[in-house]
């Protein structure tokens, strides 16, 4: 039996401030029915590993009834589980499960827009226009002599018009898929039902949220619309610095999470929400205030390449703007969206990640062994810093993105979307290889929803349990050794010029230091006793693309 452990701290109302937190995509994590999509109760029944993994919080990806037009963020009901995943009564079993285990539990909401199946969205289509139904979202009529033009040139998220028209002549904004309607976040009886939901929740033991396009639910719906200027996709540094945009980042959207804080703050402990906000880095901080969500994921340090100058900015912008806010920073590495970085890190810097893709992983070859290398340091990197870690489902194995998937296994819109410029996000979402053997590698009894490359069994948890060299060995021993040495979360630079413009080193409160180096040259060694190290060192020399945690007497 595993025991309980306590967790980033431990049980007070601050364990979100330095927790590891690994995020779960339901659908590709355990199937204990044997149907070929994960389900809570494989979640539940996988939950003492990862209380022996040593994270501290688990975050379910949507796993609400959708009819999975965008991987479940097509929310049918948001107070409900998918039947294909379960029941209340699993979810409950599963929350009480990780409660005895000492895991936190959190949850995606989804609150920019629903599945278009949902009851509002029905009642919608079924209505007049200008009707009451028809407030919860966004519809307009078209340009043009008979409004046969969109209302405005806005672009979804997932490639062509955000609008679509219906039988009506009348259309509606969905800034991903068609399946995806907009909410219209000016109606009380939007904001009256998420607090709703946040409650529902809440009452069934979740610890807290991860809000996924934070950014996007406030939007300027005054006429007439305002056009942008049709472009494909933004950057956040697109994005003007004075909150002005039609719907991205919009200053009205704070006044809905200070609502949201003060359902949070009926509950002891308070609930915490992390944004998922693809902003600029000056206006991130606003989210995660005590009086918002209290966290908002740091995209900067993900997209950062792996060069000592680039993270090091990243590092001291996101505690900076941590402090301002009063919250902690935070530190992801690989997510449900992004190709996985022990495949990113094993390409060249630079290279095209989707043209890589939509080669299938063929142009160029990818160099896993350094790949995987690269990314082990770079873990050993984030987990040394002071904030909050997330760790997506399967990257403590050294998972690779699984770019070879053919093109009629894919599900993600975003292929059918952009025309097949893009590949998609499938290859991340792979299920995970438990066994070296068996129809799924231990997945479950009945094959799995996305194949599952040959030789995907050799880097499952059998596979690696007890493998000194292993990732997943790698992990367990620097979440343990990271709860044995976290105390505050202050950060001090050693100026070490002898080690090279390559080579991040910082103190950490306690007598410890981390030490990474980011070249393919040796660098010196700092005095001190190795507590982990991202690869094997010896002698007084730091080798290439390795990091390395010390204990020293003179911090």
């Amino acid at each position: 039996m595993t025991a309980p452990h306590l967790g980033s701290d431990r049980n007070t109302t601050d364990w979100w401030r330095q927790a590891v937190v690994y995020q779960v995509y339901p659908r590709s994590f355990a199937d204990a029915d044997g149907d070929g999509i994960g389900d809570l109760p494989g979640v539940t029944s996988r939950l003492p590993y990862l209380a022996d993994l040593g994270v501290d919080a688990v975050w379910l990806s949507p796993f609400y009834p959708s009819q999975l037009a965008d991987g479940g963020y097509d929310v049918d009901d948001y107070r409900n589980v998918d039947p294909r995943l379960g029941t209340l009564d699993d979810f409950d079993a599963m929350v009480a499960e990780a409660h005895r285990l000492g895991l936190k539990v959190m949850v995606d909401i989804v609150p920019n827009h629903s599945s278009d199946q949902h009851l509002w969205f029905q009642e919608a289509l079924a209505a007049e226009p200008g009707s009451a139904a028809r407030e919860r979202y966004v519809f307009r009529e078209g340009k043009g002599e008979l409004g046969e033009l969109p209302p405005t040139d806005w672009v979804s998220c997932f490639g062509g018009p955000a609008w679509t028209r219906l039988p009506d002549g009348w259309w509606y904004l969905h800034l991903f898929a068609p399946e995806q309607p907009d909410f219209n976040w000016d109606n009380p009886e939007v904001r009256a039902d998420f607090r709703h939901t946040l409650r529902f929740w809440s009452d069934r033991g979740v610890d807290g949220f991860r809000v996924d396009v934070a950014h996007g639910l406030a939007k300027d719906l005054a006429a007439p619309l305002r056009d942008i200027g049709t472009v494909e996709g933004y950057t956040p540094g697109d994005l003007p610095e004075d909150g002005s945009h039609p719907f991205w980042d919009r200053d009205e959207v704070h006044d809905i999470f200070r609502d949201w804080r003060k359902v949070f703050n009926e509950y002891d402990p308070p609930r915490v929400a992390v944004a998922e906000a693809w902003v600029r880095s000056s206006r991130r901080t606003a989210y995660a205030t005590p009086q918002e969500l209290g966290q908002a994921f740091n995209f900067d340090f993900l997209k950062a390449p792996l060069r000592a100058g680039e993270l090091r900015a990243s590092i001291d912008t996101a505690l900076a703007d941590a402090r301002a806010a009063g919250a902690t920073a935070t530190w992801v590495l690989s997510n449900h969206d992004v190709i996985r970085h022990a495949s990113r890190y094993g390409l060249p810097d630079g290279r095209d990640e989707e043209a890589w893709l939509l080669s299938d992983g063929q142009e160029p070859v990818l160099d896993r062994e350094f790949g995987l290398r690269r990314a082990l340091a770079a873990t050993l990197l984030m987990l040394a810093l002071p904030g909050s870690g997330y760790v997506y489902q399967g990257e403590e194995l050294g998972l690779p993105e699984v770019a070879g998937l053919s093109r009629d296994s894919l599900q993600d819109p975003v292929w059918t979307r952009s025309g097949g410029r893009l590949k998609g996000r499938d290859g991340c979402r792979v299920p995970l290889p438990w066994r070296r053997e068996g129809s799924s590698y231990g997945f479950g009894s009945g094959g799995s929803w996305l194949p599952q490359p040959a030789g995907w069994g050799e880097l499952s948890v059998e596979a690696q349990q007890g493998v000194a060299s292993a990732p997943l060995e790698l992990y367990r021993t620097a979440l343990a050794t990271r709860r044995r040495l976290l105390a505050d979360e202050a950060l001090e630079w050693a100026d070490a010029p002898a080690a090279g413009p390559d080579v991040l080193h910082f103190r950490r409160s306690g007598g410890w230091e981390c030490v990474a180096n980011l070249s393919d040259e040796p660098r010196p060694l700092p005095a001190g006793e190795v507590l982990l190290s991202s690869a094997p060192v010896t002698g007084d020399e730091l080798p290439p693309w390795t990091t390395v945690w010390l204990h020293t007497t003179t911090s």
